[in-house]
């Protein structure tokens, strides 16, 4: 009986035993098979995620390209500023103490907001919390940043001094409003406009990548893993800052006399199709004006502006010249059930010139109706021909499509449509047409393409040249363009447009008038509240044309609205600034100036003093050809002379106030590295002048 009940337990024990390996065998098959699906499943993205715990690909920003205008100038750049952060757990207490007071004196010497004491209190408090991200200071200027960066403790390797500097990259324009929606001011995250938005391919430039491993806590770079950011190109604009400032100044003014909604002013140098200046202003709630849209590019009903193209069309296919007679009717004229009226009333019969002169609507209401009633696209195609009904395709986003009717329009009227198009409603085209079709008149009839952009460089070196682009070799047969020409003269000799006469140069252009039913803002004014469009459109001098200036101005509710009164002072403030100081309108005697008056001239080197007294016709002879630096004086008999101005070896010269280049020529003559940031003259230099210095240090510019 023992023994049976000792097999008994000897098999109970055994059958556990088996029940208990097979478990385990079966467990274990179990793992084998799930390791192998994890394995072949996600084993990938298993594997990089504990290779990121560890190491990590960093994105390495290119710097953006900056915009210059064609004279060198900045118009939009990219200016570093620095976050500067500390982790003060890594920093030695005896390293701490033994720097903290030499570290906050020069800190506040050189950030100028936090005495030295406020400094050190600071800095001890985040010690004693031994804080991982103690904030100095944020937004440092990239000049001082410079100079902290190399102070007692900072210069330690970031696991021993604790300094962790963060590059803030921003985009500054230096002449703030001055073309503002022209060139655009990029932000990341944000939207985009201007030239900003028309070249982001060309001025962001392309991502790089590097590798990083995490070593002992901290983050550091893999050697030979870099691949290059690609620095954005630059662009170099046609915008000439000095004709921006006071065609935005011209504008300005006259708008804030009349209280006005908005308005756009476009200069267009005539034979290339440049854009020298596009200012753009809208009044503001509080009654500021600021570039707050691109009016330039925005179609509206043109009014009396337009009279041009329809006499365009009139000449070329025979039907009148600038001597033919037409019946002004006293002023007014119906069509259908409506009535068209001048202006100015009492006008009978007179030339097609007069009435161009005198802005007749009722003339080329009923000029435009009596040859084309029966055929209108004859008209309509000469309108399609300047390019009337498609974008200018100018190098600027934002520019919405024009509108030229036709008979095939849903709101095409037969009677009242080709009359109304005649003298300038019922048609919708933009500022920069109207500027490029009497561009063209003042051309000689060769059509430009409107441009914002002349070259593309990298690295100082042109790598895409922008020409001059043609649209149409002639827009008209000589005589058309002869005639427009007569009678675009005639409006500033005796039409509407006689207040842009000047005694120093001849003008020539029209003046329009349109009332305005459409979205002003966030406003919607219809014809019965009053506000109206006041324009003109002329060129300069009229016997050889150099620039082409377009002018659109929206009067308020019931204001002034005449482009007598509105547009043709813009024209006139714009035209005499340039005659003055692009065109050479003033002489002066260069002899006798140089004997009662003193020229005064920044040091520059003596070769670009000769050239400035060349282009400006004085003579001068020079004291010492091969000095670094020289100035003007007169000597004894008052003759203008070019004299050295001493230069002493190894001792710093002092370059405040001088521009760039003179900076740079003397400064890297005398064997010191350059940094430069900001635009302009140079404001301030970080070795002090006379100074001793070695060749080979760096000295820090900041311009202003």
């Amino acid at each position: 009986m023992a023994a049976q009940q000792k097999s008994s337990v000897k098999r109970d024990i055994s059958r556990r035993v088996n029940l208990s390996f097979g478990a385990i065998v079966l467990l274990g098959a179990a793992i084998v098979i799930k390791a192998g699906m994890t394995q072949a499943n996600d084993g990938e993205r298993l594997r990089a995620q504990a290779n990121r715990s560890f190491s990590d690909i960093e994105t390495l920003y290119p710097d953006r390209g900056n915009i210059y205008t064609e004279e060198g100038k900045i118009l939009s750049a990219t200016i570093p500023k620095f976050d500067l952060k500390m982790d003060l757990s890594v920093i030695n207490k005896d390293t701490f103490y033994n720097n903290v007071d030499t570290l906050c004196d020069a800190l506040a010497t050189i950030l100028k907001d936090e005495t030295a004491a406020s400094l050190k209190q600071r800095m001890k408090e985040g010690f004693r919390r031994k804080s991982r991200y103690w904030t100095l200071k944020n937004k440092v200027a990239y000049y001082d940043y410079q100079l902290i960066r190399n102070l007692p403790l900072l210069r330690k390797p970031k696991n021993k001094g604790g300094f962790m500097p963060e590059p803030q990259m921003k985009r500054m324009n230096p002449y703030g409003m001055l073309a503002y929606r022209t060139i655009g001011l990029w932000r990341e995250n944000a939207q985009i406009i201007g030239l900003e938005k028309s070249y982001d391919t060309d001025l962001s430039g392309r991502t790089g990548t590097r590798i990083i491993h995490k070593v002992g806590g901290q983050w550091v770079p893999l050697v030979g893993s870099e691949i290059e950011a690609v620095e954005g190109h630059d662009i170099v604009s046609t915008i000439d800052i000095d004709i921006q400032e006071v065609t935005e100044h011209a504008l300005h003014d006259i708008m804030a006399q009349y209280e006005c909604l908005q308005g756009t002013a476009i200069v267009m140098e005539v034979e290339t199709g440049k854009i020298r200046a596009i200012a753009n202003l809208g009044r503001q709630k509080n009654g500021e004006y600021w570039e707050d849209f691109n009016y330039a590019m925005i179609p509206s009903e043109p009014g009396s502006v337009f009279k041009l193209m329809s006499l365009y069309a009139l000449l070329e296919d025979g039907y009148v010249n600038a001597n033919t007679m037409v019946n002004c009717n006293g002023g007014q004229m119906r069509f259908g059930t409506q009535t068209v009226r001048d202006d100015h009333g009492g006008l009978g019969s007179i030339t097609v010139e007069k009435a161009f002169a005198q802005s007749s609507n009722v003339a080329f209401a009923s000029l435009v109706n009596k040859y084309y009633h029966d055929n209108p696209m004859k008209y309509i195609k000469h309108l399609q021909h300047l390019g009337l009904n498609q974008k200018t395709n100018l190098d600027l986003a934002g520019e919405r499509k024009p509108l030229i009717k036709t008979p095939e329009s849903k709101s095409w009227n037969k009677i009242t449509s080709l009359p109304w198009i005649g003298y300038g409603y019922e048609s919708m085209i933009t500022p920069l047409h109207t500027c490029m079709v009497y561009n063209a008149v003042a051309n000689n009839g060769k059509m430009m393409q409107p441009y914002l952009v002349s070259a593309v460089k990298e690295d100082g070196k042109v790598i895409r040249q922008i020409e001059p682009k043609v649209l149409i070799e002639k827009i008209g047969k000589e005589s058309t363009i002869k005639q427009l020409q007569q009678v675009t003269r005639a409006v500033v000799r005796e039409g509407t447009a006689k207040a842009a006469q000047s005694p120093f140069y001849t003008a020539a252009g029209k003046t329009g008038t349109a009332q305005v039913a459409d979205k002003i803002g966030d406003v919607f004014y219809s014809y019965a509240d009053g506000v109206k469009q006041g324009s003109f459109v002329g060129y300069f001098p009229a016997e050889k044309p150099r620039y082409t200036i377009a002018v659109v101005i929206r009067s308020k509710p019931h204001g002034v609205y005449y482009g007598a009164a509105l547009g043709v002072p813009v024209f006139k403030a714009i035209a005499d600034k340039l005659y003055t100081t692009k065109i050479g309108g003033w002489k002066v005697d260069a002899d006798s100036l140089g004997k009662d008056k003193m020229l005064v001239a920044k040091a520059a080197p003596p070769g670009q003093l000769q050239y400035l007294l060349k282009m400006l016709g004085y003579t001068a002879y020079q004291e010492n050809s091969n000095a670094m630096l020289s100035f003007l004086q007169n000597d004894a008999q008052h003759k203008l002379k070019i004299a050295s101005k001493e230069v002493k070896t190894n001792i710093v010269p002092d370059v405040v106030g001088m521009g760039i280049k003179e900076a740079l020529y003397l400064l890297e003559n005398a064997g010191l590295k350059v940094h430069i940031s900001g635009a302009g003259s140079v404001n301030r230099q970080s070795i002090p002048a006379g100074s001793n210095y070695k060749k080979g240090q760096t000295i820090n510019l900041e311009l202003s």
